[in-house]
């Protein structure tokens, strides 16, 4: 059985590392640089890197801040946020990201996976997923989770699939930063229609909240930030609470 990954988050703005709750509300959380080394350190199983208003500000990801970060930490590195051509994909991967993760381009510009995909493999291509549940239907989010659409969160986690991704990062604007749990329900349904890694995102509270999504919503990764950055939960202790539970982890 494949091992489940515990994948922190560094949401960046203004070079600083941000957690809110909802998507607003943004507290500083710390230096992303240290913390990537902390989490490295730390039995983390990959590292996620989102330059969360890149794309609102309509400019590029940070690439020397990737630089440093990736300097620091020797675990599968993703970076999002601001990312809408190949330029920029080869800049962030010359600059030592492993993978890159686009959202709203993805849904402006659909063929952008398929160019990622054929050019830097399938494994490289993250396609991020905000999505919100508005009268018992999933919708997908942009820019930050700021712009609406009509566009059906299971529709285009399969179209995703067609188009080249090798993952699918869903996070849940309704379980954002609540504590609550994660969408298992979405999770579980999304499993049942895609046949790439799913990680699950948005409303890690407590360490039953990441057995719970590997063991109702199958996912494949949980990520979490403020339960990780705060220290209210830290990631070797969970992992050696997730394998009491039975649930495939590296230790």
């Amino acid at each position: 059985m494949q091992t489940k990954r515990i994948i922190p988050c560094l949401d960046i703005k203004n070079g600083r590392t941000v957690k809110g709750v909802n998507f607003v509300g943004l507290r500083d959380a710390g230096d992303p640089v240290d913390l990537a080394e902390i989490y490295a350190k730390n039995s983390a199983d990959e590292l996620v890197f989102l330059d969360i208003s890149a794309t609102e500000e309509r400019r590029k990801t940070l690439a020397d801040l990737v630089e440093k970060v990736a300097e620091r930490i020797n675990i599968p590195f993703t970076v999002g946020g601001g990312i809408s051509s190949l330029d920029d994909v080869a800049l962030l991967l010359n600059s030592g990201a492993d993978k890159v993760s686009i959202n709203s381009a993805a849904v402006k510009n659909p063929n952008l996976i398929t160019q990622i995909a054929k050019r830097f493999g399938n494994q490289c291509v993250v396609v991020a997923i905000d999505a919100k549940q508005v009268n018992n239907q999933w919708k997908v989010h942009l820019v930050g989770g700021k712009q609406a659409t009509e566009i059906d969160l299971f529709d285009w986690a399969q179209e995703v699939e067609q188009l080249g991704a090798g993952e699918i990062l869903f996070t849940s604007m309704n379980n954002d930063g609540t504590k609550n749990g994660f969408a298992n329900e979405a999770l579980a349904q999304l499993s049942t229609l895609v046949n790439i890694p799913i990680i699950a995102s948005g409303g890690a509270g407590c360490m039953a909240h990441f057995e719970e999504t590997f063991r109702l919503g199958k996912s494949d990764a949980a990520l979490a930030a403020s339960v990780f950055h705060f220290k209210e939960i830290e990631i070797p202790q969970l992992k050696k609470y997730l394998n009491q539970q039975g649930v495939p982890v590296r230790l």
